[in-house]
């Protein structure tokens, strides 16, 4: 095996198998992992899905490195029964079990929650999908982008004056899969007090409504549901993106009475703030298509940089709209390590995403990047099943279980 660093987090000494794949159910798996937990993925024989999307280098997926890092990587067929019964035998050693699958599928396999929990009342189940596990719409196939359009948070994402648009990321599976982790712990929390374990149901789609919160009260006393704004922040101005000279973006916000004062002498119009179209917050958002004309035209004569530098000089927040080479070249992000370098055993060294959030007693940390399908299939079903060598290369042959380059000779040196 490759060199790898010691887990480190709260999480250590707890075991997660994740059955999910792609984005949202993987996800809280790279969560848990990140902090510590030993996460066991298993993957179908073919490769989860993931491993296509996204660029390639040399032919690996660089997508895989990053939402697979800190797993041991274990190809099961779930579709056979006798790969059912492998993830039936894993279960009493664990204490968490993610999937993503559509509603009943692991019901007809044997593996629903009461399933699990028969032989090993502990268990912790965290079920994404994209309706949640009962209601009319639960059957429905869920990825995150259609979870997302209902629940109101695409219908709000864009300009005006133009359809819905979305963020270049999964942003729903990603937002699932944090609501999802939450819970998870809020469950281990219950469970460290009682001994039980319970089921996780995070829907994507009450994920994204969830964010969507300032409008729900809004529409009940109202009827108005709210729109897209563009680069606006609806109740709040000035709060948008200003093209600066060199024609880069600037973000500004400076919705706050206070802030304002502050960015009117910045302009050097500091007017601004005692006219009565904008001295207050809500007097600003009437008038914010004349606040904007004006912000605008200054920003106009100033260059990006230095238009961000006079501004937070000033404690006005403001930044230049980052592309990821501004990312790697910025001196923040080095220095609360938040792009990491991570051994792999498909392409070197691979730059990652920090962790996120920082703990200042027991941080986590990133040991290695995704691994390939099936590399940790022998030494994880040696431990946690039992099975030999021979029942190994038996179950390879029928086409159970997929063991990547390992040899029964490798794997007993590990």
């Amino acid at each position: 095996m490759m060199p790898e660093e010691t887990a480190q987090g709260p999480l250590v000494g707890y075991r997660v198998l994740e059955l999910g794949s792609m984005v949202a159910g993987p996800f809280v798996g790279r969560l848990l992992a990140d902090f510590g937990a030993e996460v066991l993925k298993v993957e179908q024989v073919e490769g989860d899905p993931i491993r296509d999307y996204g660029r390639r280098f040399e032919g690996k997926s660089l997508y895989s490195a990053s939402i697979m890092r800190n797993k041991r990587n274990v190809s099961v067929n779930l579709r056979e029964a006798a790969g059912q019964d492998l993830v039936r035998r894993m279960i009493p050693k664990c204490d968490f079990m993610i999937e993503n699958f559509r509603p009943g599928t692991l019901e007809r396999w044997g593996l629903g929650y009461e399933d699990l929990r028969a032989v090993n009342p502990g268990i912790i189940m965290v079920r994404v999908s994209g309706f949640g596990q009962t209601g009319p719409y639960s059957g429905r196939a869920g990825y995150g982008i259609v979870a997302e359009a209902v629940s109101g948070l695409r219908h709000i994402t864009g300009d005006p004056d133009r359809p819905p648009s979305r963020v270049a990321v999964p942003l729903t599976d990603y937002i699932g899969g944090l609501f999802a982790a939450y819970g998870a712990l809020a469950a281990l929390t219950h469970r460290e007090k009682t001994g039980e374990g319970q089921c996780v149901d995070a829907a994507l789609y009450e994920s994204a409504f969830s964010v969507t919160e300032p409008f729900v009260p809004q529409y009940g006393k109202t009827g108005e549901a709210g729109m897209r704004a563009g680069p606006r922040l609806p109740g709040n101005a000035p709060n948008s993106l200003y093209r600066a000279r060199d024609g880069l973006y600037v973000q500004v916000t400076a919705g706050n009475d206070r802030i304002f004062r502050r960015m009117a002498e910045v302009m050097g119009r500091p007017e601004l703030a005692e006219d009565e179209r904008f001295a207050t917050h809500p007097a600003r958002w009437r008038h914010v298509d004349a606040l904007d004309e004006i912000v605008g035209a200054w920003a106009a004569d100033i260059d990006s940089r230095e238009l961000e530098d006079r501004l937070n000089e000033a404690g006005v927040p403001s930044a230049r709209i980052y592309t990821m080479a501004e990312v790697y070249e910025d001196p923040h992000f080095a220095a609360r390590d938040m792009l990491v370098d991570a051994p792999s055993s498909e392409l070197g060294d691979v730059t990652l995403a920090g962790v996120a959030p920082r703990l200042s007693a027991t941080p986590g940390g990133v040991r290695w990047a995704g691994r390939k399908p099936g590399q940790d299939t022998r030494a994880v079903l040696r431990e946690l099943c039992g099975l030999d060598d021979a029942e190994l290369s038996r179950l390879e042959a029928e086409g159970i279980v997929h063991c990547e380059g390992d040899s029964p000779a490798a794997a007993a040196a590990e």
